[in-house]
């Protein structure tokens, strides 16, 4: 009996240091599905989950430095705000591969904490099991 309840608790502290893994990929040049995107990582966060966001196209705008965005409600707070926030709390951020050159911008450019992608990482990280994804 005092064994089973041992393996009982240890298989029950194992499931709750599991997190789930999210992967967001944000490519709308919406502040709102922007925002969204993001508000959704950052809950995954605080709920001890490993976040990934992926941003695409018009999303990566985001990551740049000194990038001009509307304020959203009810927080007040920009999506590159928002974005900075998740990074903060521990979510891997990257542009995809195209969004560099293809819009003549370099690493330097993006804000601390946002690095270019890998395809064949994301890849992988997108096939490994547990992880769950949005798109926004």
């Amino acid at each position: 009996m005092k064994k089973s309840l041992v393996i009982a608790l240890a298989l029950a502290a194992a499931s709750a240091a599991h997190a789930e893994e999210l992967f967001v990929n944000i490519h709308s040049g919406s502040a709102m599905a922007q925002g969204a995107g993001l508000v959704l990582a950052g809950q995954a966060l605080e709920q001890k989950a490993s976040v990934r966001v992926l941003l695409c196209d018009a999303a990566g705008d985001i990551a740049l430095a000194g990038k001009e965005m509307p304020t959203l409600k009810p927080r007040n707070v920009t999506p590159q705000q928002m974005l900075q926030g998740v990074i903060k709390a521990g979510a891997k951020v990257e542009v995809c591969a195209l969004y560099l050159p293809n819009t003549g911008k370099q690493p330097t450019d993006l804000i601390p904490g946002v690095t270019p992608a890998k395809p064949a990482e994301v890849a992988a990280h997108l096939l490994k099991p547990g992880v769950n994804t949005l798109a926004f």
